[in-house]
């Protein structure tokens, strides 16, 4: 469990899920499927990378698997080539061509990332590609004509479009993350995690705001504009478009509302105490936040119900992270 950070793999379905969902089938085999191969992905990246690292982590971190003997370096380097060979093979079998063509471009970037790309200035923005690509497998893995916008048509580059916005989204925080985690044994100057505190809470409010401004639109508008024609304000009868807005606004808001809350107080910390512990503690925080941050997008467009189940997934995930470190 701890070559392969078992724990912070929950903190990979929901990049798939938050993707199918704005592509328009937020669940179905595909969906499963592709959540089965990018957990395989990133099991396969965490065991490479302890591979990768074995002589760095002899010094700054001996505890881990195998600096410290418990698994064999040669070992690490096989778990994480099994595992890639089940996660394309997954990405075959759930997802045919299209599964594959983002499939293996993500662990292409995984093997860089781990191999060469980790310790360069192009480490973060690597890891944040990876984290996009695996949000849009989930938008190729989802795509369809959504039940929401029954008129939307198109095939992979529909798809792809409509997962633009949550890749982006997950993508900054991925690179936030990443740039915190090149301190964790040596600290950081307070300025690093003041910065990517500014970028987390805009990620946030860029996440929950097609949320709110719908439901306040349509609360304010029938006030300045009364005898506005109903069809102006398109889509179901304002009841039911209210009903439906006001859940996708609730769990989008509960979703930023503990992403901020775990994510973003543990970079405040870090301000102000940007020593190695704390940006150790902001890194893993990070990690795990990832699932409040996909339940809020997966919300946002369109199912709150999925979204709320995947948030559960968050206090599990940081149980469990007391026991094995995400990190």
């Amino acid at each position: 469990m701890s070559l392969v950070r078992a724990p912070a793999a929950l903190s990979v379905p929901g990049d798939i899920l938050a993707g199918a969902t704005a592509a328009g089938r937020p669940l179905g085999p595909r969906t499963v499927g592709a959540m089965a191969s990018s957990v395989c992905l990133y099991w396969a990246g965490m065991a490479l990378n302890d591979y990768a690292d074995a002589a760095v982590d002899s010094v700054e971190r001996p505890a881990r698997p195998v600096p410290s003997g418990r698994v064999p370096r040669r070992t690490a380097l096989a778990v994480a080539t099994g595992l890639t060979g089940a996660g394309l093979g997954l990405a075959a079998v759930s997802g045919g061509r299209r599964g594959l063509a983002v499939a293996l471009p993500l662990t292409a970037l995984v093997w860089a990332y781990d191999l060469k790309l980790k310790s360069t200035p192009a480490g973060p923005a690597a890891m944040a590609g990876a984290r996009a690509l695996d949000v849009l497998a989930g938008a190729v893995a989802g795509g369809g004509s959504p039940p929401w916008h029954a008129s939307r048509k198109g095939g992979t580059a529909a798809s792809l479009a409509r997962g633009a916005a949550p890749a982006l989204l997950t993508g900054v925080h991925t690179y936030t993350i990443t740039a915190l985690s090149r301190h964790e044994i040596s600290g950081a100057p307070a300025r690093l995690p003041a910065t990517t505190l500014a970028v987390s809470s805009a990620t946030a409010l860029s996440t929950v705001l097609p949320s709110v401004l719908p439901s306040v639109l349509s609360s304010v508008l029938p006030r300045v504009l009364p005898s506005r024609p109903a069809v102006l304000a398109g889509g179901p009868p304002r009841r039911a478009r209210t009903r439906a807005e006001n859940a996708r606004t609730a769990v989008a808001s509960a979703g930023v509302v503990a992403y901020l809350g775990t994510y973003g107080l543990a970079q405040a910390r870090a301000v102000h105490d940007p020593r190695a512990s704390s940006v150790r503690r902001a890194v893993g925080a990070g990690i795990l936040a990832m699932v409040p941050l996909q339940a809020a997008l997966t919300a946002r467009a369109g199912a709150p119900v999925a979204a709320a189940l995947l948030g559960t997934l968050h206090p599990v995930a940081r149980s469990l992270a007391r026991r094995v470190s995400p990190t």
